[in-house]
């Protein structure tokens, strides 16, 4: 096989307790899965069905990296999840078998552009400005789920500089994540190495550089990311 230029190589994540990585095929993104985040969106969870977005492969993002503040935007924000790392492919999996397919699990935050989200939002647009960006999903390590269980509780809460922004339940998810699964395999297959943010809790706000933005969920640790100076587009992909 050869290529016209060599291709990029791909995105991975570490694995706690293994040298092997996770490669990253893809990250699903659930929007507004938390009640008290439908509302502060102005959204009604009680009526609105789960939908989804993405972001590239290429958007992961370590711990304990520094994001650049990106360009194009004036409201830069933070959003803690809980992402799901899967390891079996399937379609159309019943949500019985659902975490059967579940590799692991790790801490993130799903950086937004807000400003630009919003303006696609109310444009009837897609969100893959504001979304799917340069480096706008910092994760963790995965977890393995045959160490640490399949977490359906537990506190997911994020601090900016020491002061809590984000504090909730993982039992507060209006879409479970065996759910979750179920309901994205009938569109498209999922395959090993896909991830899926979750969705955040309320309390969602804005950072600027110089921020340390922290994410901890109870039993899966912390994540952390610095905000650096707000820079060019050449160095904001860096």
């Amino acid at each position: 096989m050869s290529y016209v230029f060599a291709p990029m190589p791909t995105p991975s994540l570490p694995v706690l307790g293994e040298e092997a990585r996770f490669p990253v095929r893809r990250i699903f993104c659930v929007g507004r899965n938390y009640a008290a985040h439908a509302r502060e969106m102005g959204k009604d969870p009680d009526r609105d069905p789960p939908f989804f977005f993405t972001k590239p492969a290429d958007a992961v993002v370590g711990d304990g990296e520094t994001v650049a503040y990106p360009p194009e935007t004036g409201n830069f924000h933070y959003e803690a999840e809980l992402v799901v790392a899967i390891g079996k492919d399937g379609v159309d999996i019943p949500e019985g078998q659902a975490l059967d397919h579940v590799y692991g699990y790790a801490v993130g935050n799903d950086l937004t552009r807000r400003d630009l989200q919003l303006e696609a939002r109310d444009k009837g647009r897609p969100w893959d400005w504001g979304k799917a960006f340069d480096r706008s999903a910092p994760i963790a390590a995965i977890r393995k789920a045959s160490e640490v269980g399949h977490p359906a509780t537990g506190s997911i809460r994020l601090t900016v500089n020491g002061k809590v922004k984000q504090d909730a339940d993982l039992s507060e998810l209006i879409w479970t994540v065996p759910e979750i699964i179920a309901i994205l395999s009938r569109s498209m297959a999922l395959k090993a190495g896909d991830l899926i943010m979750t969705g955040t809790p309320a309390g969602v706000g804005a950072l600027v550089p110089g921020d340390i933005c922290v994410v901890s969920i109870e039993g899966l640790g912390d994540l952390t990311t610095t905000i650096g100076p707000r820079a060019g587009l050449s160095e904001a992909a860096e």
